[in-house]
């Protein structure tokens, strides 16, 4: 108790003191003026003495950009790591860079380096960006964001500078980029599309995935948003007959279609009406398939080559060559879609030079006319675009580069020839493009197509008329359509549409209603705000004959080699549970068996009938015997004509002894060495000919005809002896048994079936 007590005055006392301290340090900083001086001085010196410490710890860890200009141009210089190595690569480079960064400042750049490798090779790299301000340090951090800059900014011609589409002036401060990535989706979609992207663990596919979900309720049958696509490619049978627009796949009436002599030198391009021979130029054709300049006229330096004309014609003819091989073999869309794609972000950035601002892309309104019929001066009629941020010019100005970096993509290597003739398009219409069209970043950009496309199908089933494709089902493109890429017109890209996942049993679909490239996204089902939207990527119906087991084995093989998932929706994990009823093939082996014994039934009878024949024919040669000579029957050797055991029937033929006779006949060692030059054993042995059963039967019949023989002397009746008891006679081992080969149940696997003879029937010639 007195230590207590003890413990409790002491306490007391301090809590007094800190207390009186607390009240006499007020007193003087409210009273006395040179007390509040020195508590001001006391302060500067403090924060002077934190600034200084930052200045001494950045400029340890600063780096000259010429470092870091040389540090970016060795690892451009590296070979592409290999697409089936990515992920390790990933793994590794963040593992070093975390290990590096933790050792001090001196090791910054080093850190900086391999993070910086890490973000080339991932596929979402502005998500990237924003999981490294979070977890790296500051000054890490800020070497990755100097690097990055430098990259996207290292080309000087002024084609290159127009096609940067990432750029953006203000990477020097940190803050703004990364509120500029991470505000992304707070401007993306547009409000009036009613709906928003969210990350979440997706049922049917593993990993967490950006999906759209709904804003509010929608009821089965209502049209959620509708979209225009990005680029959009024509099917090459289509586009060469002229039967549909080139732009916005509608039906061309005969005799209406409007062409170009220019374009049409290349490729036959038909298209509805004037609007969209206009917009189509504007967004890609002109750069693309004519001799025109693809830059306006007040970018436009110094005069053009005079060999420009000839060399575009030449990349233009082996392009178009390429994209008609490969459509007679593997359907491929792919190529013509990232070249328009390209074309068309040149586009719109070349605008932006020209107007100095990020005013609205002048083809939108002739786009919407052209797929509305009406000129309206706002971007409904164009693709989905982020909206315009008020206030905060930081996060204005979003590219398609800031769409497609966040779309899921499949890793593939596609072949080099590709690279080489998109470049060549692209080069020789605009040089400086070739910067933009590397094979890391073709390959990149091929995966995220193959992934996000959506094949455009028109009326309930699509088109039946599509040419198959002769290449590997493996080799054939796959898009986004729930009646099957062969039901398509055409392949389109979408920027919204991009995000939704695919399910066996979607909550909306996706049709084409007005005959055009417009996608129209609908409720299959009742919705209410929060749901998941989800359409299926392939057909999903189970079709006329095909049982629930192998409509879930199609749908899930098409996905495997179209987007490299495996399904995990509810309706795959229940049929996967399902057993499915024996089908009228499964019940054949039963009637198999039911004829083996049928068949064995009656070799057995007419054995039988055969015996008895024999039998009583032995019986009369027996009685006549016994009443000439004594009972005393000797069974004579059989002769070389009543057992044969060479295969040549003109051989002749010895007698054989007991042990002979239950040796089995061996293969002849010419056939043997015959069959080893084609590295196949010979496992059959020769058999020997037919043998006629007349000795086998003769003995069985002396069997039950001597007590017979007994009886009619006048001895008492014995016993019928079974045919399967022994029986005395004279020179019985001397009898030529028929050998017959053993039949093996190894070679009955092999022969492909079950032995022939039923296990309760007597085999003949055994």
């Amino acid at each position: 108790m007195a230590s207590k007590a003890t413990v409790l005055t002491a306490a007391a006392v301090v809590a007094t003191g800190v207390v009186a301290y607390a009240v006499y340090f007020d007193y003087k900083r409210r009273n006395d003026a040179d007390f509040r001086r020195k508590l001001r001085k006391e302060k500067k010196r403090v924060n002077k003495s934190v600034q200084q410490s930052k200045l001494e710890e950045e400029k340890s860890t600063a780096v000259n950009p010429e470092e870091l200009r040389q540090a970016l141009q060795a690892i451009k210089n590296e070979p592409m790591v290999p697409i089936e190595e990515r992920e390790q690569f990933f793994m590794s480079q963040i593992a070093l860079g975390e290990q590096m960064a933790a050792q001090g400042p001196s090791f910054y750049l080093p850190a900086a380096i391999a993070f910086f490798r890490a973000l080339r090779i991932y596929p979402a790299p502005a998500e990237l960006i924003g999981i490294y301000q979070s977890t790296v340090s500051p000054p890490v951090f800020k070497l990755v964001i100097e690097m990055t800059n430098m990259d996207v900014s290292s080309s000087s011609s002024p084609a290159a500078r127009s096609a940067q589409l990432a750029r953006d002036d203000s990477l020097d401060d940190i803050s703004p980029v990364t509120d500029r990535v991470q505000g992304y989706y707070d401007y993306f979609p547009p409000k009036s599309k009613n709906v928003s992207v969210v990350p979440l663990a997706s049922s049917t596919m593993t990993g967490v995935h950006q999906v759209l979900i709904v804003n509010k309720d929608f009821a089965a049958g209502e049209t959620i948003y509708k979209e225009f696509p990005i680029v959009a490619a024509l099917d090459y049978d289509l586009q060469i007959a002229g039967t549909h627009c080139t732009h916005c796949f509608r039906e061309i009436p005969a005799g209406t279609a409007i062409q170009s002599e220019e374009t049409s030198r290349v490729l036959l391009f038909a298209y509805c009406s004037k609007s969209c021979f206009n917009t189509s130029k504007q967004q890609s054709q002109s750069l693309l398939f004519t001799l025109e300049s693809p830059l306006p006229e007040a970018l436009m330096v110094g005069p053009t080559p005079t060999d420009t004309d000839e060399k575009r014609k030449e990349a233009q003819k082996a392009f178009i060559d390429s994209i008609k091989e490969d459509n007679t073999r593997s359907s491929r869309n792919v190529p013509t879609l990232i070249a328009r794609f390209i074309a068309r972000q040149v586009n719109k950035e070349t605008a932006k030079l020209v107007r100095g601002t990020s005013m609205l892309d002048p083809t939108s309104s002739s786009e919407n006319g052209a797929a509305n019929g009406e000129a309206t001066q706002s971007p409904i009629g164009d693709f989905t675009d982020a909206e315009e941020p008020q206030g905060n010019s930081s996060k204005a100005n979003y590219t398609l580069a800031d769409h497609t970096e966040r779309w899921r993509s499949v890793d593939v290597t596609p072949p080099e020839s590709d690279s080489k003739l998109l470049t060549s398009l692209l080069s020789t219409a605009l040089p400086g493009l070739e910067e933009f069209t590397t094979v890391e970043r073709h390959a990149s950009m091929v995966g995220k197509v193959l992934y996000n496309a959506y094949g455009v199908c028109f009326g309930a089933e699509g088109r039946a008329d599509r040419p198959v494709p002769s290449a590997r089902p493996e080799d054939v493109e796959k898009t986004r359509t729930p009646y099957g890429t062969q039901k398509q017109v055409g392949s389109a890209l979408y920027t919204l549409s991009a995000y939704l996942t695919h399910s066996c049993e979607p909550s909306a679909r996706v049709v084409f209603a007005k005959g055009t490239t417009e996608l129209h996204l609908v409720a299959e089902k009742p919705l209410k705000k929060g749901d998941v939207l989800t359409i299926a990527f392939v057909d999903v119906k189970q079709l006329e004959g095909e049982s629930v087991v192998e409509c879930r084995r199609r749908r899930r093989i098409e996905l495997a080699r179209g987007w490299r998932f495996a399904c995990g929706c509810e309706r795959c994990g229940e049929e996967a549970k399902v057993v499915e009823e024996p089908s009228a093939p499964a019940a054949a082996p039963a009637t198999t068996q039911e004829e083996s014994k049928a068949a064995a039934d009656e070799a057995e009878k007419k054995f039988d009938d055969e015996k008895d024949t024999v039998a009583a024919a032995v019986k009369d040669a027996i009685a006549s015997l016994a009443q000439n000579e004594s009972l005393s029957i000797p069974v004579p050797k059989a002769s070389s004509e009543e057992a044969p055991l060479e295969a040549e029937p003109e051989a002749p033929v010895q007698d054989q002894t007991a042990e002979e006779a239950e040796t089995p006949l061996e293969a002849p060692k010419e056939a043997a060495e015959v069959d080893s030059n084609y590295a196949t054993p010979l496992e059959t042995p020769v058999r020997a000919a037919p043998v006629e059963p007349l000795p086998v039967v003769a003995l069985e019949a002396v069997a039950e005809a001597a007590p017979e023989v007994e009886t009619a002397e006048g001895e008492e009746e014995q016993p019928q002896v079974e045919s399967s008891a022994p029986v005395a006679v004279e020179e019985e081992k001397t009898v030529p048994q028929p050998v017959e080969e053993p039949v093996s149940e190894e070679k009955t696997k092999i022969d492909g079936g079950e032995p022939s003879a039923s296990p309760d029937v007597e085999t003949p010639y055994l």
